[in-house]
């Protein structure tokens, strides 16, 4: 990574689906303002928005905050043309000054009615935005990348990766994948909870709808892991290589695993079990804010 994306990225950022301004009222609105303007003050590097945001979404963080990178973590290129949001971006960028990137992906196949050859359906939204007046700069975007060829297209289209749902061993091979320049920005989902019975419930109730999403799943099975281990909602071998269960050292523990396995900046989910991490987890927040000091 270049000096220039560390310091735009950071090493630890938030990604929270609770960011989405067009999900909530007008209180709901103003606690997405006030939480994330805490977020910038504890120092956090990127604010991703996760669960399929809008340009509008991604626009409100920008407008709440003033020096924190904003993300979508991960826009889908099918509920959005990409010429609408090449000038959604540059409405955005007039605020944001160089501190808005354009996460996208092919989100899945049972999601979306429309969804056919998603590689090919992303190279053509990628010189869409690369045709748009003005255009989307492949170092302002990033793609959702787990395979080979996705990941090999975020290293010449874009600014890197941000695979969702990943260990640290898929982190490693897609470091070799992307190439040492390249931005690789894995998401890693936490349970602040020393009960580790407790902690994996609450992991295997967020885990098991996407363990029914093909792309994770084969991700999963490319990692030597089998069907077996998604059964129940997760085997306790896979949620103990995909989340980091446990206190905040614990976390940032795990956290130090994917960086030194190749990643540039983890983005951290909390999930809660009384919020299944569809709220503000603004006291977690804080407590991982404290352990990463040296970090942020």
């Amino acid at each position: 990574m270049t000096s220039e994306t560390r310091e735009v990225f950071g090493q630890v950022g938030i990604w929270s689906s609770a960011l989405h301004r067009s999900r909530v009222d007008e209180a709901g609105k103003a606690a997405i303002a006030d939480a994330v303007a805490e977020l910038e003050g504890l120092g956090f590097g990127t604010l991703w928005i996760g669960g399929s945001p809008s340009p509008g979404d991604a626009a409100a963080v920008v407008e709440a905050t003033r020096t924190v990178t904003v993300a979508t973590g991960i826009l889908s290129i099918w509920d959005h043309p990409a010429e609408e949001v090449a000038a959604r971006v540059a409405a955005i960028d007039a605020r944001a000054r160089g501190r808005f990137v354009l996460g996208l992906g092919v989100s899945h196949g049972p999601m979306v009615p429309q969804y056919a050859k998603p590689y090919s359906a992303m190279v053509a939204y990628l010189d869409a935005l690369d045709a748009a007046a003005p255009p989307v700069p492949d170092g302002q975007r990033v793609l959702a990348a787990l395979g080979p060829k996705m990941l090999k297209l975020a290293a010449g289209r874009a600014r890197g990766a941000h695979p969702y749902l990943v260990t640290t061993e898929h982190t490693a091979e897609a470091r070799a994948a992307l190439g040492p320049e390249a931005l690789l920005a894995p998401e890693l989902s936490v349970v602040l909870d020393t009960d580790l019975d407790r902690a994996r419930t609450t992991a295997r109730n967020m885990l098991g709808m996407y363990l029914r999403l093909p792309n994770y799943t084969d991700n999963l099975l490319r990692l030597g892991f089998t069907e077996s281990d998604f059964d129940g909602g997760g085997s306790t071998r896979l949620l103990d290589a995909l989340f980091a269960l446990g206190d905040a050292e614990r976390v940032r523990a795990r956290t130090r695993e994917y960086l030194d396995a190749g990643a540039d900046h983890v983005a951290l989910q909390v999930l809660t079990a009384d919020e299944g991490g569809a709220g503000l987890p603004r006291a977690e927040w804080r407590r991982l804010a404290g352990v990463f000091s040296d970090e942020l």
